[in-house]
Formats: C-alpha cells, structure tokens, sequence
C-alpha cells in the first residue's frame, strides 16, 4: 500500500513538473556578446589564447602586457582599455585612453 502512493505521489510530482516546464519556463536566448582579441593587455600567464612562437594556448604569456598575447575583450573596449587589435612590439604597460 506504501509503495503504491508512493508511486502515484512520484507519478503527480513528475507529470506536474513536466507541465510547468512545457508552459511556464523557456529557456533564456544565448548571449553572444561580440567580442574581440585585444592585444598588449594581459598579465602574466592570464592571456586568454595565442602568446607567440613556441606557445600552445590560454596563460602561456610570460611577461605583463606582452605584445603578442591577447585578452578577449567586449567588442570596442579595446582601444580604451591601451590595447592594439593587432599584435604589437615590446610589452609596454598600456595607456588607457582617457574620456
């Protein structure tokens, strides 16, 4: 007798949920945040990908604000931020650009 409201108590919770997921929730639309690769910004082993030859990929940079590792940053940041959008000489520290 347990088992059988159990089963039916299961039965209601499952087919409940089922419901409010089919009507009452949506999932939410991705987030594609345009972004792009700003180079001469990152610290230290905390370039998201590409540090130059001999490197594989993410936290490979060497140096702070080396010139040939970038940061994905949010797409027209860069500039502001004292970065290139291309890869750059030297690890100069960046200059922010002031508003």
């Amino acid at each position: 007798m347990k088992t059988a409201i159990s089963i039916a108590s299961a039965s209601a919770f499952l087919t409940l949920a089922a419901l409010a997921g089919a009507n009452g929730a949506q999932a939410a639309p991705a987030k594609t945040a345009s972004v792009e690769h700003c180079y001469g910004i990152a610290l230290a082993g905390k370039n998201d990908c590409k540090a130059g030859p001999g490197t594989s990929c993410a936290g490979t940079s060497t140096v702070d604000y080396q010139g040939n590792a970038f940061k994905a940053v949010k797409a027209g940041t860069c500039k502001a931020l004292g970065g290139s959008l291309t890869e750059r000489q030297g690890n100069t520290k960046p200059q922010p650009a002031r508003s």
